[in-house]
């Protein structure tokens, strides 16, 4: 995972109020570059460059300021930081936002160097794996996240009734009778919320709830996504750089045999055949073996 979508995974969703228009968006800038992603819970958009695009389009768009890419960068992170930290138009910039066609363009106006500075962020319709890493699979890990914690507080609260029905039966008494409670029946309490709490509880409204409260458990949940991600690459890596004795042994069982050299095939003494009935064949071949190999310096 490249490093601009790995910190954009890791950064918290902001709510915007831009004109009448509702938004969740969340940004990560370096000096390589930035990504932003945007949505308003009907669509989400996305964009992604790099500094050769930002010195282009800063070209285009400011044709007065001259600056290297991690200039524009920079002053684009400290706007962005004010607007996506505060909710509210920093006072140092102008934010709106259009719809062409599919996409959303973000318009920014300010001042960079005494001078004017506009911006336009090009955002297209996000890729379905782009919003599965980014709202589905968080999402769904967040929830099984809340579940577990509902499973392990009930199962505090029913030690709680243990204890308290441990001290009535040593003889101890409330000395408020307000404070009594009635033992925790976990059936019960979901049957209830179902009826009279979900309703209210899932109200997502313009997301600005989702927002406010549970953007650190967001946070958590996609770091741990990394983590598990990053595990398995390295687990693949590992797998793949290693090699196999079996491939070893293949490998040597593919190779072609050697032929034998004459000077090994000379040095191989001969054995004198068997069953050989004639005298002259028998004669002829001592007097081969007898023969003295002629060396060098002979």
């Amino acid at each position: 995972m490249e490093e601009l979508e790995q910190g954009l995974l890791m950064q918290p969703w902001a709510w915007l109020q831009l004109a009448e228009k509702s938004l969740l968006a969340k940004a990560y800038i370096t000096k390589q570059g930035y990504a932003l992603l945007v949505s308003d819970l009907q669509q989400v958009w996305h964009e992604q460059v790099d500094t050769s695009v930002v010195s282009q389009r800063a070209k285009e768009l400011n044709k007065r300021l001259t600056a290297p890419p991690a200039a524009f960068l920079c002053h684009l992170e400290n706007l962005l930081r004010s607007l996506l930290k505060d909710a509210a138009q920093p006072r140092e910039a102008t934010f709106s936002c259009d719809r062409v066609a599919e996409a959303l363009i973000l318009q920014v106006r300010s001042e960079l160097f005494g001078l004017p500075f506009s911006w336009n962020f090009h955002c297209s319709l996000a890729s379905p794996s782009l919003v599965s890493q980014h709202l589905i699979r968080p999402l769904m890990g967040m929830s099984l996240a809340l579940q577990y914690q509902v499973r392990e507080l009930a199962a505090l609260l029913q030690m709680k009734d243990l204890e308290i029905q441990d001290y009535q039966e040593s003889g101890a008494t409330l000395s408020r009778v307000r404070l009594k409670t009635e033992p925790f029946e976990e059936n019960s309490f979901l049957e209830q919320f179902m009826v009279e709490k979900l309703p209210a509880a899932c109200s997502v409204g313009d997301g600005r709830p989702f927002v406010t409260n549970l953007q650190s458990l967001y946070v958590a949940v996609t770091k741990q996504e990394i983590r598990v991600g990053q595990k398995h690459q390295g687990t693949e890596d590992q797998i793949s750089s290693s090699t196999s004795p079996q491939g070893d042994d293949r490998q040597l069982l593919s190779q072609p045999e050697q032929p034998v050299s004459s000077a090994s095939a000379l040095s191989a003494p001969e054995k004198e055949p068997t069953g050989t009935s004639d005298p002259m064949q028998r004669t002829q071949l001592l007097k081969v073996k007898r023969k003295k190999p002629r060396g060098l310096f002979s």
